[in-house]
């Protein structure tokens, strides 16, 4: 029963933070194709903060919280896809570039945002600073007298932070069809761009490979000790 309560207590603070982290980075997508040319997303009424508009039943509610209630470690999620017809985009390979990358910008700016807050929250109350310093996603065993407000807020502005971070990083990873391997697609010179593209379709297993199997220890060493790193700097950790 203690670990039911634990579990849903951390449901409570992680579910808002990762449900705008994960669809405003769809949004962004959107609402920089508008800006290069493509007004699909637009259309399709995409380009908004609005949740519902974006929630994928499984990826953005059921594997979270499976992950979540299991114990695995880390979250992992996605909305719906923004459709976004490249050809449209005025220069298609440098704008699917821009297109790509404003998701993780939209994710760098919601983690730098709540972090102000997270720091606001604490110059007003100084007794709360040990707080930011907690691991990734603590919850306290109970809620003192005189902070059953600002303590839930801190904490669900702190895990904002973690998991805007988490995305952005995860998201960047060169691997199409990651938000980074789109990028690369889009910069590299064409040659390397068409040998990248390929691993389109198989890029997904390449990417649960590598969380689940960690070749060559990647995620281990310098993944997960620099999402974490950077949500510390943020946080003042």
């Amino acid at each position: 029963m203690e670990n039911l309560a634990r579990t849903v207590q951390t449901a409570a603070v992680v579910a808002l933070p990762l449900m705008f982290a994960i669809t405003l980075h769809e949004a962004a997508h959107g609402w920089m194709a508008d800006r290069k040319g493509d007004s699909t997303a637009r259309m399709l009424g995409r380009i908004t903060a609005n949740p519902l508009a974006h929630i994928d039943p499984v990826g953005t509610i059921l594997i979270p919280l499976v992950l979540l209630i299991s114990g695995a470690g880390f979250l992992f999620g996605w909305a719906k896809p923004v459709p976004v017809n490249f050809p449209a985009l005025r220069r298609p390979r440098i704008d699917m570039a821009w297109v790509a990358v404003a998701g993780p910008g939209a994710n760098l700016l919601m983690a730098l945002a709540a972090a102000s807050v997270c720091h606001g929250l604490v110059l007003a109350m100084p007794e709360l600073a040990a707080v930011l310093r907690w691991p990734p996603f603590a919850m306290p065993q109970q809620i003192p007298e005189g902070f059953k407000i600002t303590l839930p807020l801190l904490l669900i502005f702190k895990c904002a932070v973690e998991i805007n971070v988490l995305l952005m990083c995860f998201n960047l990873l060169p691997v199409p069809p990651l938000d980074g391997g789109r990028v690369a697609v889009g910069l590299l010179p064409k040659g390397p761009a068409e040998t990248l593209s390929l691993i389109e379709p198989v890029g997904i297993f390449v990417v649960l490979a590598l969380i689940w199997f960690d070749p060559g220890g990647i995620m281990h060493q310098l993944f997960w000790p620099g999402v974490f790193g950077l949500a510390r700097l943020m946080l003042g950790g």
